[in-house]
C-alpha cells in the first residue's frame, strides 16, 4: 500500500441551518487516514458531485428516503469518483482502478464491501458518472417514456437532471422539448446549448408571466410527457398543459426543497385531481436506478457522448476546502449542469 498523508480532509457538519445552508455552517476538518477493516477498499477521492438534496438532510430527511439526515459533527456524503489505494485480494481491485462510491466530502474513504462499483469504460469521461445520464434516461424510457413526436417538458432543466434530460428526450425521438429555469440568461443556453425548443421562465418579476401561460404559449398543444424536477406551480401548469394520456415522472421537488422560509423536506403543491382523471395522466414517482436498469441506459449514453450528439454540462471546482462555498452556489441556481469537486 502506498504511504498515507499524516492527515486528511473532510467536510463536516458544523451547525444546522435555519433556512437554506451556507458556508459557515460547514468546517473543513483533519482527521486521521480512515483504516479499512475486513473487506474495505480504502480510495483516494478524485472528485465527488454536489448534490441539492443535502439541503433535505440538514434540515432533518424523510421518512422512507434511503439517506438519513445529517446532525452537527457528521462528515456530509455523496456520490464519488475515487482511485484505489489498497483493496482485499478477492475484490480483483488494483491499485490505481477507480471505483464509484457514496463516501464523497473527504480526501479519502475506506469503502465498505458491496458498497463500491468498478467504473469501467463505459462512458468517455468517467466523472459522467457523478452526474445524472442514468437517471434521465431511466425516467425517459421506464418511467415516463418517450414516444416519437412527442412534446416533453421538463421542469429545471438547467440543473444536473435536466441539462441531460432534455438532450436525452431528443435523442429518444421527441418532436419538441421545452424546459424551465429561473433567469432570461439560462433560458438562452438551454435552446442555444442544450437543445430545447423553447424555455420558460420562473419567478420572472414584475411584468412576468405566470409558468402556465409561458407554457401554453410554448406547447399550444399540449405536453405528453413532463420530467419535473421542482413540484410546485411548475407542477400544476404541466397538469393543466397536458394531453390525454400523458406520462410524468416525479423526480424532485426543488420548489419546496429550496424554499427558504420551509424545512426542505416537504414539497406542497395543490393538484386539480379532475384533471388527472379526465386526461388519464400517469404519474409516477422516480423509480431509482438498479443494476438491471444500468445495463440498458451506459451502452446508448456512451455512445451518444462519444458521438457528439450528447454532452454533459457540468462544472468543476477545484479542492475541498471550496465544496461549501460550492454548495451554496448549487442551491442558488448559479451554474448550469451538475457540480462536481476535483481534488
Amino acid at each position: 500500500m502506498s504511504t498515507l498523508p499524516a492527515s486528511v480532509r473532510e467536510v463536516r457538519v458544523a451547525a444546522l441551518p435555519d433556512g437554506l445552508p451556507k458556508p459557515e455552517h460547514f468546517t473543513i476538518e483533519r482527521t486521521p487516514p480512515p483504516v479499512p477493516g475486513d473487506g474495505d477498499v480504502l480510495v483516494r477521492n478524485r472528485f465527488f458531485h454536489v448534490f441539492p438534496a443535502l439541503r433535505t438532510l440538514l434540515g432533518g430527511g424523510v421518512a422512507g428516503a434511503p439517506y438519513p439526515p445529517l446532525k452537527p459533527g457528521d462528515t456530509l456524503f455523496g456520490a464519488a469518483i475515487g482511485e484505489v489505494v489498497s483493496a482485499p485480494a478477492d475484490t480483483g481491485l488494483r491499485p490505481g482502478d477507480l471505483v464509484q462510491h457514496f463516501l464523497g466530502w473527504r480526501e479519502y474513504a475506506a469503502v465498505p464491501a458491496g458498497q463500491w462499483t468498478p467504473v469501467d469504460g463505459a462512458l468517455p469521461d468517467p466523472v459522467v458518472h457523478l452526474g445524472s445520464a442514468a437517471l434521465a434516461y431511466t425516467a425517459l424510457t421506464r418511467d415516463a417514456p418517450v414516444r416519437r413526436g412527442d412534446t416533453v417538458f421538463v421542469t429545471g432543466g438547467a440543473g444536473g437532471v435536466g441539462s441531460l434530460a432534455g438532450q436525452i428526450a431528443r435523442l429518444l425521438g421527441a418532436g419538441r422539448v421545452i424546459g424551465s429555469t429561473g433567469s432570461p440568461a439560462k433560458a438562452e443556453r438551454l435552446v442555444k446549448e442544450l437543445g430545447y425548443d423553447a424555455a420558460v421562465i420562473r419567478d420572472a418579476g414584475p411584468g412576468g408571466r405566470p409558468i402556465a401561460e409561458q407554457l401554453a404559449e410554448a406547447a399550444p398543444e399540449g405536453i405528453d410527457v413532463l420530467v419535473d424536477n421542482v413540484g410546485g406551480e411548475q407542477l400544476q401548469a404541466a397538469v393543466a398543459a397536458a394531453r390525454p394520456g400523458a406520462r410524468f415522472v416525479l423526480v424532485g421537488a426543488l420548489a419546496g426543497q429550496m424554499a427558504p422560509g420551509l424545512s426542505g423536506t416537504t414539497g406542497p403543491v395543490e393538484i386539480d385531481t379532475f384533471q388527472l382523471i379526465v386526461k388519464r395522466i400517469e404519474m409516477r414517482g422516480f423509480g431509482g436506478v438498479d443494476d438491471d436498469a444500468r445495463g440498458r441506459w451506459a451502452e446508448p449514453v456512451g455512445g451518444w457522448l462519444r458521438s457528439g450528439e450528447l454532452t454533459f454540462p457540468h462544472v468543476r471546482v477545484a479542492g475541498i476546502e471550496n465544496a461549501p462555498q460550492a454548495l451554496q452556489e448549487v442551491i442558488g441556481g448559479r451554474h448550469l449542469g451538475a457540480v462536481v469537486v476535483e481534488l
